[in-house]
């Protein structure tokens, strides 16, 4: 699907929008419910309404009738989150047998590190292609535990992963992580939402100690999703418009609200004052002149963060991005060639971050951006038509992953949206 793109015919002075429940944690309450006995037949209320949770949904819908001797095929899509965590679910899910698989971009994605783990807590899991990689067979039993050690570096979805099922093994689980973890706020939000269903685990920098017992019921609230609010900053710092989300929480659990402080450097401000609920994005001319960031615990931000800074003319520096490189797309790369299509030469730092200097090129044609079949890259680039009016981004569908009605929200504050694919076919058949 082809979107073009054009801004606000005026100042966004009152933008209201209604952001979806944080995904981040719908994911890990399906997953904590179903082990407390409570299970889900689709998303509403504090589950988000998104391609992630609709497959963690009907994949323990479809485990839940267990037929002895049955392989159950599980085909989760894109979603990282839902491969990661539903393998260490089933993985004790005693007399199941499931074969999980996605994508052929998931399926490049690592996830040995987390198979080794459960391995060695007494997990049956074979991998069914490239060693490594999705797609697995998981053969439920019950699992020991005890104590494993995990490489820290790679993904905050394996620790988790590994956390939410940890009450469940006889010996409960001790973790040692090897290296500094990557988006410890992740980590963070599991050991609170478990804690708020009985089970306290205790943390070291480098160790995680979680002990035997279960879950007890707990009704999660309903939060709006800090990581998607990013886009938003994005659009406030772009237009210099005022924007009143409804559900976003100062308080909250996300460790993406860190993008109020970050959007700060780059002349968006954050209110609750006259603000009926929620909050208010402010524009503000304060901009620092050079931004250096280590967004190793937030590198979700940073398609946002760099998109802005490219197009108000703030040189920055990001550091801990490694994980990107391994997401929906290779996000350092796709950062680069779509900051290019702008004129902003945006260079790769190694494997690990972005920079860009304020380098610039001239630029011939109004650029087609590509989404890369990637939700953050997508919502990314959509802000760049307040400064270049009839963009165009191919693969506009994506955003269903996390945010099915971001091109409506769009349309909601003034942005005109319109479906170009029509044209497209036109111009492939022509």
């Amino acid at each position: 699907m082809k979107y073009a793109i054009m801004p606000p015919g005026e100042l966004i002075e009152d933008g209201m929008v209604t952001l979806p429940v944080s995904k981040s944690i719908s994911t890990r309450m399906l997953v904590l419910d179903a082990l407390s006995g409570i299970y889900h037949d689709a998303p509403g209320g504090a589950v988000a309404d998104c391609d992630d949770t609709r497959v963690i949904i009907e994949a323990i819908s479809a485990t839940r009738e267990n037929v002895p001797g049955k392989c159950i095929k599980v085909d989760v899509q894109s979603s990282g989150a839902a491969l990661r965590f539903l393998t260490a679910y089933f993985s004790i899910q005693s007399g199941i047998e499931v074969e999980l698989t996605g994508t052929s971009r998931l399926c490049e994605r690592p996830m040995e590190p987390l198979v080794e783990a459960l391995r060695r807590c007494g997990a049956q899991i074979e991998y069914l292609g490239k060693e490594g990689c999705a797609p697995v067979k998981i053969r439920g039993c019950a699992l020991v535990g005890g104590e494993v050690t995990i490489d820290a570096t790679v993904s905050s979805q394996f620790i988790s992963a590994l956390l939410m099922i940890a009450p469940y093994m006889t010996l409960g689980l001790t973790i040692n992580l090897n290296g500094e973890p990557v988006s410890l706020p992740y980590i963070t939000m599991t050991l609170e939402m478990m804690r708020q269903r009985g089970m306290d685990a205790s943390r070291e920098p480098l160790k995680i100690v979680v002990r035997s017992g279960n879950y007890t019921p707990f009704e999660q609230p309903a939060e709006g999703d800090w990581s998607a609010a990013a886009f938003w900053f994005e659009v406030s710092a772009l237009s210099a418009g005022w924007i009143n989300i409804t559900n976003l929480s100062e308080s909250s659990i996300q460790g993406d609200r860190a993008a109020a402080a970050l959007f700060e450097c780059l002349g968006v401000t954050l209110s609750t004052e006259d603000v009926e609920e929620g909050v208010q994005l402010c524009p503000s001319p304060e901009i620092y002149g050079r931004l250096d960031l280590d967004l190793t615990d937030n590198p979700d931000l940073a398609p946002a963060l760099a998109v802005t800074c490219c197009l108000i003319g703030v040189p920055f520096r990001f550091v801990g991005l490694a994980t990107l490189a391994t997401k929906e797309c290779d996000r350092l790369a796709a950062i680069c060639e779509e900051m290019d299509k702008i004129g902003r030469v945006v260079e790769k730092v190694r494997d690990f971050g972005l920079e860009w200097e304020g380098k610039t090129h001239p630029v011939a044609e109004l650029p087609g951006f590509n989404a890369h079949g990637d939700h953050r890259m997508a919502m990314a680039l959509a802000p760049v038509s307040v400064y270049i009016p009839g963009i165009t981004i191919y693969g506009a569908e994506c955003v269903s992953k996390s945010y099915p009605g971001y091109w409506d929200d769009l349309r909601s504050v003034g942005f005109e949206v319109a479906d170009a694919s029509e044209d497209a076919e036109e111009e492939d058949q022509a």
